[in-house]
């Protein structure tokens, strides 16, 4: 019996250990190098599949120069307000939804841009708490061993904007027929705006709450001055929805 349970504890041992270098040399390759493809992509190109649908995959990947401030700044302001000064998690943003959550049956997350990097690139969808301890070492792995810009880089071109589009010049070529450097502050917001459900959501087709949330994250954008400084932190721009006034 004893030898059995070494037996076990060493497999146990070497394979954390085996996944620990694995990890942790994957992170350094992607620091440099294009990511080819990610779990969702292939997990929707399965979906796709099982559905007998075409299966559609369009990506292309560019450098972070060549992506649009207008987007970066969007992402930021509608997405993570806090991602040039946190490391990887925003715990005010966290503690919020976590007390909102708790009165309210519609759920509101606090992922931040890190935490959806993570995920995307090397993790799959869910809400397990197994897959939320993975997210966190990821999060810790990325956050280290890559640049903010970097980690923008890799979002922005990873991340879902539509049925079978991924990235923003994808979805820049697709939505407005221009690379992804060109984006105008309105088209930015439009994508930014869909983000949170691509599949529920449209860029082709907004819809009026899409509108909405497009013109919020404009205005968020002049709030926030026009620029996004990776190398100076600045201050967190605080911006509060306009409540609908009920009609009389």
């Amino acid at each position: 019996m004893k030898d059995f349970l070494k037996k076990i504890w060493r497999f146990i041992w070497k394979s954390v250990i085996f996944f620990l270098i694995l990890s942790i040399t994957i992170a350094i390759i992607y620091r440099w190098l294009p990511i080819p493809i990610t779990p969702l992509m292939l997990i929707r190109c399965v979906e796709q599949k099982a559905e007998n649908k075409d299966i559609k995959l369009e990506k292309d990947w560019v450098a972070f120069e060549e992506i649009s401030q207008n987007l970066q700044l969007a992402v930021v302001c509608s997405e993570d307000q806090n991602f040039i000064i946190h490391r990887g998690f925003d715990f005010t943003a966290i503690e919020k939804a976590m007390e909102y959550n708790s009165k309210h049956r519609k759920q509101r997350g606090a992922s931040t841009i890190s935490q959806q990097t993570a995920k995307n690139v090397f993790l799959w969808p869910g809400r397990s708490w197994i897959r939320k301890g993975f997210e966190v070492y990821f999060v810790f792995l990325i956050e280290t061993l890559w640049s903010k810009e970097r980690i923008m880089e890799v979002y922005l071109n990873v991340i879902e904007i539509g049925d079978g589009v991924y990235g923003a010049q994808a979805a820049a070529l697709i939505y407005f027929n221009k690379n992804a450097a060109y984006l105008t502050k309105a088209e930015a917001a439009l994508i930014a705006a869909v983000l949170p459900n691509p599949l529920k959501f449209s860029v082709a087709k907004p819809s009026s709450y899409i509108r909405y949330r497009q013109n919020w994250i404009i205005r968020q954008i002049g709030l926030w001055g026009g620029t996004l400084n990776y190398e100076v932190p600045v201050e967190k721009v605080k911006i509060k929805k306009k409540r609908k006034r009920k009609a009389d």
